[in-house]
């Protein structure tokens, strides 16, 4: 038997060093370094993938035929959004996302009605397991194939085998390869088996989607090359106490990465919210200090949420606190500044917390200047109308400034039955059914709301 040796290896680009050390010489990452084994044999896996691919061939770009690379719809509506018209041939997605927030129960409605010959690998639950929550969801597709298995030797074996047009491995972080001398969920393993599925989606024009673990920060966990290596990275977001999930594309070779999905979870399973607006909206109370209505932008989509402040005065010459969900803690203390020095309010003796309702991460300039009127309505004890909208990136001389796509915002706070917004002076032409009112500083913003 092979003798295997303890290394450390890092996980942003897999280098191996013999002993650890707070930073990576090969790629600078700092405290990136794992124990991983390391055995002679470890690179056999990755030279038999290769060997099944066929030498390239050099062509003119203009002979390239690209009409068996578009995207075949997943027949979910938010989905598809997300992925710029559905799953490509041949493509790998790498889907992440925490414990219990409806991973699989996305990935069963995918395969259900995708109408093509799919398999689904679980590696980390028997197919007993799956079997009952796709009863539960009302799946039953005869073209949907379950396997228990956590060898990739005998995942390629039913794949030979079964030839199916999707494939779904569930997770990366228990696939086992075992020509590779290396402990399951390792540096080692991880990115060997994401190779070699790679290299079998190109080889067999096979859709795959790999499910990755994330980390206590919310990354994906493994090494940094697993991101590399696959056409697509979705993050599948959200509370696990809240119906609403969010799904982002970080990356994605076929299409934008800027568009968002919502669903809601429900007993039936996951349901696309077309109307995300109204659904924020649904439980807002008017009439409270610190509330302000923002129109966002996700990709192509305008959506109404709501920014929340509320202010305590602190005593004793204790450090004010300062909290954000939902928002840039930085951005938050960069416009408290703003506020307190060109808008000349007092905040460094106040408690802040802000938060965004709906579990929805803002991260556009677009919600400064609500922001800040939500903190000084919060201060003042003064409410903002229920009929406001504000949009505005606050620049650090007080100044407002002009953001993408005003009238589209507009538009949807319109459509919801807002009367009234409060926008940068250099915004576009005037919305119908809205009465528009433009600022050029923060203090104009704050007279035109009353908080002055």
């Amino acid at each position: 038997m092979a003798k295997l040796k303890l290394i450390h290896r890092c996980t942003d680009c897999g280098s191996a060093h013999p002993k650890w050390s707070g930073r990576c010489v090969t790629c600078g990452a700092w405290n990136s370094l794992v124990e991983d084994v390391e055995g002679p044999d470890e690179k056999v896996s990755l030279a038999a993938g290769l060997a099944l691919v066929p030498p390239g061939e050099a062509k003119p770009i203009n002979d390239i035929s690209t009409h068996l690379g578009g995207p075949v719809s997943t027949h979910i509506a938010e989905l598809d959004r997300v992925l710029g018209g559905g799953l490509v041939p041949g493509s790998v997605t790498l889907l992440g996302g925490e414990p219990g927030i409806g991973k699989s129960t996305l990935l069963l409605q995918l395969l259900a009605s995708s109408n093509r010959k799919c398999l689904y690998v679980t590696a980390e639950e028997s197919a007993q397991q799956v079997k009952l929550r796709a009863d539960r969801l009302g799946v039953n597709s005869p073209d949907l194939w379950l396997l228990s298995e956590m060898s990739l030797t005998n995942i390629l074996r039913s794949v030979d085998e079964l030839k199916p047009d999707v494939l779904v491995v569930d997770s990366i972080q228990t696939v086992v390869d075992p020509e590779l001398g290396s402990t399951p969920g390792s540096v080692v393993q991880v990115r060997g088996c994401a190779h070699r599925l790679v290299q079998e989606a190109k080889h067999r024009d096979l859709t795959v989607v790999i499910v990755g673990h994330v980390t206590k920060e919310g990354g994906l966990a493994g090494p940094r090359v697993l991101e590399h290596v696959v056409d697509t990275v979705l993050s599948f977001e959200g509370e696990r106490h809240h119906a609403l999930r969010l799904l982002r594309a970080a990356k994605h070779r076929f299409g934008p990465t800027n568009e968002l999905g919502l669903f809601e979870m429900t007993e039936e399973g996951l349901i696309g919210v077309p109307d995300a607006s109204q659904l924020f909206l649904n439980d807002r109370r008017t009439g409270v200090p610190g509330s302000v209505v923002v129109p966002t932008i996700e990709g192509h989509r305008p959506l109404l949420v709501e920014v929340q402040a509320l202010t305590n005065k602190t005593s004793g010459g204790v450090p004010a606190r300062r909290s954000a969900q939902g928002l840039d803690p930085g951005r938050l203390a960069l416009l408290l500044a703003v506020i307190e020095r060109r808008a000349r309010v007092e905040v460094h003796t106040h408690e802040v917390y802000a938060s965004v309702v709906g579990g929805v991460k803002l991260t556009e300039p677009g919600t400064d200047l609500g922001l800040c009127l939500a903190i000084v309505s919060a201060i003042s004890n003064k409410p903002l109308p229920s009929d406001l909208v504000v949009i505005g990136e606050v620049g650090l001389a007080g100044e407002v400034r002009q953001v993408s796509q005003i009238q589209r915002r507009l538009t949807e706070a319109a459509r919801l039955g807002f009367a009234r917004a409060i926008v940068p002076a250099s915004a576009p032409a005037k919305t119908e059914g809205l009465s528009v009112m433009r600022v050029g500083t923060l203090s104009e913003a704050l007279a035109h709301a009353g908080l002055n």
